[in-house]
Protein backbone atom coordinates (compact mmCIF):
# COMPACT_ATOMS: atom_id res chain seq x y z
CA UNK A 1 0.00 0.00 0.00
CA UNK A 2 2.74 2.49 1.09
CA UNK A 3 4.80 1.47 -2.18
CA UNK A 4 1.80 2.11 -4.42
CA UNK A 5 1.35 5.50 -2.58
CA UNK A 6 4.87 6.91 -3.30
CA UNK A 7 4.40 5.70 -6.57
CA UNK A 8 1.91 7.30 -7.35
CA UNK A 9 3.20 10.72 -5.53
CA UNK A 10 6.16 10.18 -7.26
CA UNK A 11 4.33 9.88 -10.90
CA UNK A 12 2.20 13.54 -9.61
CA UNK A 13 5.34 14.74 -9.15
CA UNK A 14 6.99 13.79 -12.42
CA UNK A 15 3.96 14.81 -14.38
CA UNK A 16 3.82 18.31 -12.47
CA UNK A 17 7.35 18.96 -13.07
CA UNK A 18 6.89 18.19 -17.02
CA UNK A 19 3.70 20.29 -17.11
CA UNK A 20 5.22 23.32 -15.40
CA UNK A 21 8.08 22.64 -18.07
CA UNK A 22 5.95 23.25 -20.95
CA UNK A 23 3.16 25.92 -19.58
CA UNK A 24 5.26 28.39 -17.77
CA UNK A 25 7.33 29.28 -21.17
CA UNK A 26 3.91 29.47 -22.80
CA UNK A 27 2.35 31.35 -19.75
CA UNK A 28 4.63 33.94 -19.62
CA UNK A 29 4.53 34.48 -23.69
CA UNK A 30 0.85 34.75 -23.53
CA UNK A 31 1.90 37.51 -20.97
CA UNK A 32 3.82 39.12 -23.20
CA UNK A 33 1.64 39.06 -26.22
CA UNK A 34 -1.17 40.90 -23.79
CA UNK A 35 1.58 43.92 -22.90
CA UNK A 36 1.01 47.03 -24.03
CA UNK A 37 3.63 49.03 -23.17
CA UNK A 38 4.39 50.24 -19.30
CA UNK A 39 1.05 48.77 -17.00
CA UNK A 40 -1.33 48.07 -19.39
CA UNK A 41 -2.17 44.84 -21.49
CA UNK A 42 -4.85 44.58 -24.02
CA UNK A 43 -5.56 42.62 -27.33
CA UNK A 44 -4.20 44.83 -29.35
CA UNK A 45 -1.22 42.63 -31.09
CA UNK A 46 -3.57 39.75 -31.77
CA UNK A 47 -6.07 42.37 -33.45
CA UNK A 48 -2.93 43.68 -35.43
CA UNK A 49 -1.89 40.26 -36.36
CA UNK A 50 -6.16 39.23 -36.87
CA UNK A 51 -6.20 42.49 -39.16
CA UNK A 52 -3.10 41.63 -41.20
CA UNK A 53 -4.06 40.51 -44.76
CA UNK A 54 -0.45 38.60 -45.17
CA UNK A 55 -1.75 36.56 -41.70
CA UNK A 56 -4.63 35.40 -43.82
CA UNK A 57 -3.20 35.09 -47.44
CA UNK A 58 0.05 33.18 -46.12
CA UNK A 59 -2.15 30.88 -43.90
CA UNK A 60 -4.52 30.34 -46.51
CA UNK A 61 -1.68 29.36 -49.08
CA UNK A 62 0.34 27.33 -46.84
CA UNK A 63 -3.09 25.54 -46.13
CA UNK A 64 -3.89 24.66 -49.47
CA UNK A 65 -0.10 23.49 -49.99
CA UNK A 66 -0.83 20.90 -47.03
CA UNK A 67 -3.39 19.44 -48.41
CA UNK A 68 -1.93 19.24 -51.99
CA UNK A 69 1.06 17.51 -50.28
CA UNK A 70 -1.55 15.20 -48.01
CA UNK A 71 -3.16 14.00 -51.45
CA UNK A 72 -0.37 13.81 -53.20
CA UNK A 73 1.34 11.50 -50.73
CA UNK A 74 -1.24 9.50 -49.65
CA UNK A 75 -1.97 8.41 -53.30
CA UNK A 76 2.07 7.52 -53.43
CA UNK A 77 2.25 5.76 -49.80
CA UNK A 78 -1.19 4.45 -49.58
CA UNK A 79 -1.13 2.09 -52.71
CA UNK A 80 2.87 1.07 -52.53
CA UNK A 81 2.59 0.59 -48.30
CA UNK A 82 -0.67 -1.65 -48.92
CA UNK A 83 1.25 -3.69 -51.81
CA UNK A 84 4.58 -4.20 -50.38
CA UNK A 85 2.14 -5.34 -46.85
CA UNK A 86 0.22 -7.52 -48.81
CA UNK A 87 2.76 -9.35 -51.49
CA UNK A 88 5.61 -8.69 -50.54
CA UNK A 89 6.39 -8.29 -46.96
CA UNK A 90 10.29 -8.78 -47.27
CA UNK A 91 10.66 -5.31 -49.50
CA UNK A 92 9.32 -3.76 -46.09
CA UNK A 93 12.64 -2.77 -44.48
CA UNK A 94 13.95 -1.45 -47.64
CA UNK A 95 10.69 0.35 -48.12
CA UNK A 96 10.93 1.79 -44.63
CA UNK A 97 14.75 2.75 -45.13
CA UNK A 98 13.76 4.92 -48.49
CA UNK A 99 11.54 6.56 -46.83
CA UNK A 100 13.56 8.38 -44.15
CA UNK A 101 16.50 9.38 -46.43
CA UNK A 102 15.21 12.71 -46.04
CA UNK A 103 16.28 12.77 -42.73
CA UNK A 104 19.73 12.69 -44.12
CA UNK A 105 19.37 15.04 -46.80
CA UNK A 106 19.63 18.93 -45.16
CA UNK A 107 16.67 20.80 -46.49
CA UNK A 108 19.16 23.42 -47.93
CA UNK A 109 20.26 20.67 -50.34
CA UNK A 110 16.87 19.16 -51.29
CA UNK A 111 16.05 22.90 -52.72
CA UNK A 112 19.31 22.60 -54.80
CA UNK A 113 18.24 19.34 -56.12
CA UNK A 114 15.18 20.62 -56.78
CA UNK A 115 16.25 23.41 -58.73
CA UNK A 116 18.51 21.19 -60.89
CA UNK A 117 16.08 18.57 -61.44
CA UNK A 118 12.82 21.01 -62.52
CA UNK A 119 13.96 23.77 -65.42
CA UNK A 120 10.45 23.77 -66.81
CA UNK A 121 7.58 24.65 -67.17
CA UNK A 122 7.31 27.92 -66.13
CA UNK A 123 3.81 27.80 -64.68
CA UNK A 124 4.63 25.19 -62.28
CA UNK A 125 8.43 26.23 -61.13
CA UNK A 126 7.26 29.64 -60.89
CA UNK A 127 4.50 29.13 -58.40
CA UNK A 128 4.13 28.21 -55.20
CA UNK A 129 2.64 24.37 -56.02
CA UNK A 130 6.47 24.00 -56.67
CA UNK A 131 7.07 23.91 -52.76
CA UNK A 132 4.65 20.79 -52.83
CA UNK A 133 7.18 18.91 -54.36
CA UNK A 134 10.13 18.81 -51.37
CA UNK A 135 7.33 18.57 -48.82
CA UNK A 136 6.23 15.45 -49.87
CA UNK A 137 9.56 14.26 -49.60
CA UNK A 138 10.17 15.81 -45.96
CA UNK A 139 6.75 14.23 -45.00
CA UNK A 140 7.30 10.93 -46.50
CA UNK A 141 9.20 9.55 -43.17
CA UNK A 142 5.69 10.52 -40.98
CA UNK A 143 3.64 9.53 -43.42
CA UNK A 144 4.78 6.08 -44.38
CA UNK A 145 5.73 5.16 -40.84
CA UNK A 146 2.39 6.26 -39.95
CA UNK A 147 0.45 4.20 -42.55
CA UNK A 148 2.29 1.25 -42.79
CA UNK A 149 1.52 1.32 -38.50
CA UNK A 150 -2.18 1.32 -39.45
CA UNK A 151 -1.88 -1.43 -42.32
CA UNK A 152 0.43 -3.79 -40.02
CA UNK A 153 -2.77 -4.25 -37.78
CA UNK A 154 -5.12 -5.09 -40.60
CA UNK A 155 -5.60 -9.10 -41.68
CA UNK A 156 -4.44 -7.58 -45.24
CA UNK A 157 -4.67 -11.19 -46.57
CA UNK A 158 -8.10 -11.74 -45.45
CA UNK A 159 -10.12 -8.27 -46.25
CA UNK A 160 -8.51 -8.51 -49.52
CA UNK A 161 -9.59 -11.97 -50.53
CA UNK A 162 -13.34 -10.97 -49.09
CA UNK A 163 -13.69 -8.39 -50.82
CA UNK A 164 -11.94 -9.68 -54.07
CA UNK A 165 -14.79 -12.57 -53.65
CA UNK A 166 -17.52 -10.24 -53.88
CA UNK A 167 -16.25 -8.48 -56.81
CA UNK A 168 -14.26 -5.45 -55.63
CA UNK A 169 -11.46 -3.99 -57.96
CA UNK A 170 -8.08 -2.77 -56.49
CA UNK A 171 -9.27 0.66 -56.41
CA UNK A 172 -12.31 -0.04 -55.19
CA UNK A 173 -10.68 -2.49 -52.46
CA UNK A 174 -8.33 0.53 -51.53
CA UNK A 175 -11.30 3.20 -51.32
CA UNK A 176 -13.91 1.11 -49.47
CA UNK A 177 -12.15 -1.73 -47.38
CA UNK A 178 -8.87 -0.47 -47.03
CA UNK A 179 -9.10 3.12 -46.11
CA UNK A 180 -11.87 2.98 -43.84
CA UNK A 181 -9.80 0.74 -41.40
CA UNK A 182 -6.72 2.45 -41.39
CA UNK A 183 -8.93 6.10 -40.50
CA UNK A 184 -6.80 6.92 -37.36
CA UNK A 185 -3.34 6.45 -39.25
CA UNK A 186 -5.01 8.42 -41.66
CA UNK A 187 -6.23 11.45 -39.68
CA UNK A 188 -2.49 11.48 -37.96
CA UNK A 189 -0.52 11.13 -41.30
CA UNK A 190 -2.48 14.19 -42.03
CA UNK A 191 -2.00 16.11 -39.02
CA UNK A 192 1.85 15.19 -39.19
CA UNK A 193 1.79 17.00 -42.04
CA UNK A 194 -0.09 20.06 -41.89
CA UNK A 195 2.28 20.60 -39.37
CA UNK A 196 5.40 20.04 -41.20
CA UNK A 197 4.04 22.09 -44.20
CA UNK A 198 2.85 25.09 -41.63
CA UNK A 199 5.92 25.13 -40.15
CA UNK A 200 8.42 24.43 -42.91
CA UNK A 201 10.59 27.72 -43.29
CA UNK A 202 14.17 26.77 -45.57
CA UNK A 203 12.19 25.98 -48.62
CA UNK A 204 10.21 28.37 -48.50
CA UNK A 205 12.44 31.34 -47.87
CA UNK A 206 15.15 30.20 -50.17
CA UNK A 207 12.78 29.69 -53.57
CA UNK A 208 11.20 33.24 -52.52
CA UNK A 209 7.65 32.03 -51.73
CA UNK A 210 5.93 33.77 -48.67
CA UNK A 211 4.37 31.45 -46.59
CA UNK A 212 2.92 31.14 -43.17
CA UNK A 213 6.51 30.09 -42.20
CA UNK A 214 8.36 32.86 -43.62
CA UNK A 215 5.74 35.31 -42.27
CA UNK A 216 6.29 34.30 -38.68
CA UNK A 217 9.47 34.72 -38.67
CA UNK A 218 9.14 38.53 -40.94
CA UNK A 219 7.03 39.09 -37.26
CA UNK A 220 9.04 38.05 -35.04
CA UNK A 221 12.50 39.96 -36.32
CA UNK A 222 10.61 43.05 -37.12
CA UNK A 223 7.86 42.74 -33.71
CA UNK A 224 7.63 42.39 -30.66
CA UNK A 225 4.03 41.87 -29.22
CA UNK A 226 2.94 40.73 -32.49
CA UNK A 227 5.61 37.78 -32.98
CA UNK A 228 4.06 36.26 -29.25
CA UNK A 229 0.94 36.61 -30.61
CA UNK A 230 1.38 34.89 -34.04
CA UNK A 231 3.13 31.86 -31.86
CA UNK A 232 0.26 31.52 -29.60
CA UNK A 233 -2.13 31.87 -32.40
CA UNK A 234 -0.48 28.89 -34.56
CA UNK A 235 0.15 26.71 -31.74
CA UNK A 236 -3.77 26.90 -31.18
CA UNK A 237 -3.97 26.07 -34.84
CA UNK A 238 -2.16 22.78 -34.27
CA UNK A 239 -4.02 22.21 -31.46
CA UNK A 240 -7.38 22.59 -33.01
CA UNK A 241 -6.17 20.19 -35.46
CA UNK A 242 -5.11 18.11 -33.14
CA UNK A 243 -8.65 17.92 -31.11
CA UNK A 244 -10.58 17.43 -34.41
CA UNK A 245 -8.48 14.55 -35.26
CA UNK A 246 -9.16 12.96 -31.74
CA UNK A 247 -13.57 14.27 -32.26
CA UNK A 248 -13.27 12.24 -35.46
CA UNK A 249 -11.10 9.13 -34.74
CA UNK A 250 -13.22 8.19 -31.37
CA UNK A 251 -16.49 8.66 -33.31
CA UNK A 252 -15.43 6.54 -35.93
CA UNK A 253 -14.28 4.06 -32.57
CA UNK A 254 -18.05 4.66 -31.01
CA UNK A 255 -19.49 3.89 -34.83
CA UNK A 256 -17.30 0.68 -35.26
CA UNK A 257 -18.71 -0.15 -31.37
CA UNK A 258 -22.21 0.62 -32.94
CA UNK A 259 -22.38 -1.99 -35.56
Amino acid sequence: MRQNLVAQTGRGLWIGIMALYFLVPLLGMAIYSLWAGGSKYDLSAYVQILQDPKFHETFRLSFGLAIETIVISFALVIPAAFWVNLRVPGLRNLLGQLSVLSFVVPPIVLVGGLTTLYKGPEWFVGTPQFLVAGYVVLSLPYTYRTLDTGLRALDLQTLSEAAQSLGSGWGTLLWRVILPNIRSAVLGASLLTLAIVLGEFTLANVLLFNTFAVYINYIGQTQGTPAAALSLISLAITWVAMLVMLRVGRGRVQLGGAK
